[in-house]
């Protein structure tokens, strides 16, 4: 499905439709939705209008923002910058906090063992091809190749996949995205960490967005009242799309605006 039908006019009257919900969860992937794709990913940052739009939701009533990404819990609260009072989802959907004093506790010994024996598989592997780099995660580690040619990218997943979900762990899930490929000892998607926010904020409407494959498992928890927009090219579920970062950006700040003249806030 290509998805993402709703552009320009249609699009707005969408925006201005959820603003009106007297409960309100906007639920954001982070890196290239809310951040341009950076080389270095502890670099990415916001962009200003995003970052602005998002605080500036953050503080209206009956309205929620979380951030909901495939990065491990700490690398999220460091480039979201986020409130502690503010949600945030972790390695896809494996780590939940929804305020700086309620998360989900840590994995046990036995899947913490597992996440050592898979390091050790991977990293002589990683370690011969330049550019290439690990990751660690609490639930497991992704295997960067952004600054890999093409060509030694796709041996080096094939040969790391070969490697760890084959050979060591068959049980190990395996989740593949924009030059990266991420292993975790436990199953989860950004649908389940989309659906723990519903369950625990009750909204009536949510407007989640992402520009990866894995944010389509939020995409597909949705219901006919919310919405999904898609950031980028790329078949989607997503009943609406734009172009970049800097377009959700103005996206955001459309839903603000509307938000605050239905609230009666002049700012």
């Amino acid at each position: 499905m290509s998805g993402g039908a709703l552009t320009g006019p249609a699009l707005a009257a969408e925006l201005d439709r959820l603003a009106a919900a007297p409960r309100l969860l906007v639920a954001l992937d982070f890196d290239g939705t809310l951040a341009p794709l950076v080389d270095d990913p502890a670099a990415a940052r916001a962009l200003p209008a995003a970052r602005e739009a998002l605080l500036g939701l953050h503080a209206l009533p009956g309205t929620s923002v979380a951030l909901v990404s495939g990065r491990a819990l700490a690398s999220l609260a460091e480039v979201g910058e986020a409130p502690d009072d503010l949600p945030l989802i972790g390695s896809h959907g494996l780590e939940v906090r929804m305020s700086a004093t309620d998360a989900l506790p840590p994995l046990d010994a036995a899947d913490a063992d597992r996440v050592l024996a898979l390091r050790s598989r991977l990293e002589p592997l990683v370690a011969q091809v330049e550019g290439a780099w690990i990751e660690a995660k609490p639930a497991g580690l992704a295997v960067h190749s952004r600054l890999v040619t093409d060509a030694e990218a796709a041996r080096l997943l094939d040969a790391a996949v070969r490697a760890s979900a084959a050979e060591l762990d068959p049980a190990l899930t395996v989740r593949a995205g924009k030059g990266v490929v991420e292993f975790a000892v436990r199953d989860a998607t950004k649908g389940d960490g989309l659906r723990i926010l519903i369950d625990r904020l009750a909204p009536d409407a949510v407007l989640f967005a992402g520009d990866d494959v894995t944010d389509e498992d939020g995409f597909a928890v949705l219901g006919p009242h919310d919405l999904g927009v898609k950031v980028g090219d790329g078949p989607t579920a997503a009943r609406a799309r734009v172009a970049d970062p800097a377009a959700m950006a103005a996206l955001l700040t459309h839903v603000l605006d509307a938000r605050r003249r239905l609230s009666g806030d002049t700012r």
